[in-house]
């Protein structure tokens, strides 16, 4: 289904990368999509208040601290958001990026949990029903991290011509990103995706995250 040759073979140095040029153009498809995405965030919001519950009874034994992490991203036309997670790490070092490899030995064995099996991103639901995210998009970026890429990186700014996803073609086929060189990869599937945005495309690529999430959950 997803043609990566495709992807990569985006000539960045040469193509024009007008901002215009990277918009999902199907109103009818950005319509429905919006749609999709409210009524599937409210029939999550009865599983977000179960984990919220249950955290709160969890957390002071295994993970203390607040319920929530709230981080500043990058969204839809490079406008900064605040991306909300159930916090992961100990509370006196959330102040650092979350999704920093480098954290790993700050992750309580409660966080280890919610981040494998991706529960932690649950709350993110709020966000899709704030307008600020989508269920399906290019990943937000920590927004310092993001600042830089959008010099450094040819296209990063195009990516943000849609709204994020809680998940997305290059978080499922790509997996962790970090540093320049792995960014233009991203770059290079989150513009295919938003060139090749279809309904097919859509479910595809909730299918494929299923299947990391359940394959995760098995390892």
């Amino acid at each position: 289904m997803f043609d990566f040759g495709a992807a990569q073979a985006i000539d960045y140095e040469n193509a024009s990368l007008s901002y215009g040029r990277y918009r999902i153009k199907s109103s009818l498809f950005l319509a429905g999509k919006r749609v999709f995405d409210i009524l599937m965030s409210l029939a999550l919001l009865p599983l977000l208040m179960v984990f919220m519950l249950t955290l709160l009874v969890l957390n002071p034994f295994y993970n203390k601290g607040n319920l929530f992490y709230v981080q500043r991203r990058m969204g839809r036309d490079c406008k900064a958001f605040p991306a909300i997670k159930f916090r992961s790490m100990r509370a006196a070092t959330v102040a650092r990026s979350a999704d920093d490899p480098l954290e790993v030995d700050r992750i309580t064995p409660l966080g280890g949990f919610l981040r494998k099996s991706r529960i932690d991103e649950l709350p993110q639901i709020l966000n899709v029903l704030r307008g600020d995210m989508s269920l399906i998009g290019p990943r937000p970026d920590y927004y310092d991290h993001a600042v830089h890429f959008l010099r450094e990186v040819r296209g990063y700014r195009q990516r943000h011509s849609v709204r994020p996803g809680i998940s997305g073609l290059a978080q499922t086929e790509l997996g962790y990103i970090e540093g320049v060189e792995a960014t233009r990869r991203k770059v290079s599937a989150d513009l295919y995706y938003i060139t090749h945005a279809s309904l097919k495309l859509e479910l595809w690529i909730v299918w494929r995250t299923l299947s990391v999430v359940l394959r995760r959950g098995g390892a």
